[in-house]
This record gives C-alpha cells, structure tokens and sequence, in this order.
C-alpha cells in the first residue's frame, strides 16, 4: 500500500492545468483579442487622419488653381478689350486731324475717308466681317428683308439692294444686312452683280 501511494503522488499534476498555462498556438504573441481591436482601431484612425490631410490639401490646392485661372481669364479679357480700345484711340486722333483741316470740304472728306479706312481695318483685325450681300441668294439667316418687289436684272430670291450693311463677329450674327428681295422678273445674267441700288449707310 505504501508504493500505491507514492505513485499517486508522482502522477498528481493536472495535464488539463498544463494546457490552461500554455499561450494559445494561434496567438503567438500572447495578445488577447481587445489588445488586436486597440491596435487596429488605432491604425484606422491614423490612416483617416492621413485621409483627411490629404483632402484639405487638394482643396487648397483646387481653390489656389480656380482662382489663377480666373485671374488669367480676367486679364485676357482685359488685354483683348485694350487693344481694341488701342486703335479706337488712333482712330480718335483722325477724326481730330480731320476737323482741324484747313482745306475745306475737301480736306475733310480726306480726313474722314483716312479715319473710316482705319477702323475698318481694326474691325477686321478682331474678326469683325461686313454683310454687304447685293445680288447673293436672300439667307433669313444673315438678311432681314425690308421690301420684296421686281428688280430689273436680279432672279427672284436674290437680294437686289442693301438699305444698312451688317457684321458678323467670329462666325456669330452682330446685325443682320437691311435689304430689298427681288421678287420676279427675268433670271440674273451676267450683270447680275453690277444691277440693283446701291448702299445706303
């Protein structure tokens, strides 16, 4: 009976209190599951943070581009609209020469044609175009008929005459041209373009 309980008293330890005391094999660091969701809430906070820095800064960025780019429209328009201003002013200077001729009505008319000539030409420089359509194909378009009536010479649709010219701007309609619209009469011939009134400015 003495050797009965001797070997009671080696084999007492519990194999149940050894695997209790034993790190988990699929936690090798021995972190318990809080001390993961601390650590990964943490990182995502981070990683937010970092988000919204970044957003700030792209719409600094986005707000300092608008405003550079409005800044530069702007002066365009105003560098645009000084050049024109630029030969209004020497067109300016004609009409002041013209008036302060000493050659009559002669040197007048001179100083009035040099300063007509001139803003005709900065028209055309920003894209300005004159409508002066006598004997082309009536466009509603570009035309406004003021009369529809026989006119010798010209086929009927075809504008006969020109009451006020008009201007086109870059392909876009700044007034259309006043004119007569032959109604009837004989086809245009080879005068066509010599025939029908002339402009009345």
């Amino acid at each position: 009976m003495s050797r009965h309980r001797h070997k009671g008293n080696g084999d007492s330890h519990d194999p149940d209190a050894t695997t209790a005391a034993t790190p988990a094999a699929d936690d090798p660091a021995g972190l318990e599951p809080a001390a993961l969701a601390s650590d990964e809430a943490a990182g995502l906070r981070r990683e937010l943070a970092e988000l919204q820095d970044a957003l700030l800064r792209r719409r600094a960025e986005f707000e300092n581009y608008k405003r550079r780019v409005e800044r530069d429209q702007a002066s365009a328009a105003t560098e645009a609209a000084a050049e024109i201003l630029r030969r209004l002013v020497d067109t300016v200077d004609n009409l002041e020469r013209a008036l302060a001729a000493t050659g009559g009505e002669d040197g007048l008319r001179k100083g009035v044609e040099l300063t007509l000539r001139d803003f005709k030409t900065a028209l055309e420089s920003q894209g300005v175009a004159v409508l002066d359509p006598v004997g082309e194909r009536f466009d509603p378009a570009q035309h406004e008929a003021l009369l529809h009536e026989d006119a010798p010479g010209f086929a009927a649709g075809v504008v006969a005459a020109v009451f006020r010219k008009g201007y086109t701007f870059k392909d876009r309609l700044l007034r259309p041209a006043l004119v007569k619209v032959a109604s009837g009469g004989p086809e245009a011939g080879s005068d066509t373009g010599e025939a029908g009134g002339g402009d009345v400015q």
